[in-house]
């Protein structure tokens, strides 16, 4: 084995993967956290100028680099922020009140803290900071009771929040939540290429060195995703035969040309012309619109019928 390939093995194993992103945006990040932490800072200075402030920073701290360095990840959007401190922050005060001073209330809170950031979907890990601060932050912290949830902890995540939104929109790559992002760039992509075209590890890696943003996934587990997906996809026969009203279906596209419609109503009808479904756009592409249009052309758009399912929409019989 040559030096080079040693090298590559051991950066494998400790799990060190090339940053693709670019020396603005590396320096955007650092200016973005910078920002953030001096309006939060600002806050706990104005209410807890003591130790019990400082503590507080350190939670903030940790949900800075992620509001900044990865403003598109799932840990970084605003309900994982704010969710994530206030569950985090009750669970804290509650063990620290139903027991106070042992070994093993500090672990009792951090992991109630994450059991209810997963049941509630806001995980962000540095919430288990906030719970853990609620119990170990000394009698000026203990003091303050359920108000700790209030002050400082809601006001600093949306001060936090808040600054992540007015920073990251002067820079049209980096616009937060990820959401307006996407909603934005719907128009931004060409339409696809007629044919047959397979992705390649390389493609993937020249994509996500191009995205100029921080992406917690390596380009082996999006190989092994996209490898899953596309089994996953040839399990199904394409185009429902059926279109009922109340229905959900997806056209089966990615990223901004995903779409799903329920139908709202599709009486049918003996003339052709008058076979018409009446469809709202309840996710992805153009969310919230209505429209109209001929059975046959609704189930050509149709590649499969979906359910909701645990938060996520799932392929009718699929998991």
């Amino acid at each position: 084995m040559s030096i080079s390939s040693l090298w590559r093995e051991i950066l494998a194993y400790l799990g060190i993967e090339r940053n693709r992103t670019r020396h603005s945006e590396k320096l955007l990040s650092a200016l973005g956290a910078f920002v953030g932490i001096l309006a939060v800072y600002g806050f706990s200075h104005w209410y807890l100028a003591d130790v019990g402030a400082l503590l507080m920073l350190a939670s903030m701290g940790a949900s800075a680099v992620l509001l900044f360095a990865v403003p598109h990840g799932a840990l970084s959007q605003p309900w994982a922020v704010i969710g994530g401190h206030l569950v985090s922050a009750i669970v804290g005060v509650s063990c620290q009140k139903l027991f106070p001073g042992t070994l093993w209330t500090p672990a009792l809170a951090v992991g109630l803290a994450v059991a209810a950031m997963h049941y509630l979907r806001c995980i962000h890990p540095p919430g288990g900071a906030t719970a853990l601060v609620a119990v170990i932050g000394g009698s000026s912290v203990h003091s303050m009771g359920y108000h700790y949830v209030i002050t400082p902890v809601a006001l600093n995540a949306l001060t936090l929040v808040a600054t992540a939104v007015v920073f990251n929109s002067f820079f049209a790559w980096r616009r937060y939540p990820a959401h307006w992002s996407r909603r934005l760039d719907h128009t931004r992509h060409a339409p696809p290429k007629v044919g047959s075209i397979t992705l390649s590890q390389e493609d993937l890696a020249a994509a996500m060195e191009q995205l100029n943003s921080y992406v917690d996934i390596t380009t082996e587990e999006l190989v092994e995703l996209t490898q899953l997906a596309r089994e996953h996809a040839e399990q199904q026969v394409e185009h429902p035969q059926r279109i009922d009203a109340g229905r959900f279906y997806s056209n089966g596209e990615l990223g901004n040309r995903w779409c799903v419609r329920q139908v709202v109503d599709a009486a049918d009808a003996a003339e052709q012309r008058r076979d018409q479904v009446i469809y709202k756009n309840v996710a992805g592409a153009n969310a919230y619109e209505t429209g109209i249009c001929q059975r046959e052309e609704f189930r050509q758009w149709a590649r499969f019928e979906v359910v909701e399912s645990g938060g996520r929409w799932v392929k009718l019989g699929g998991s």
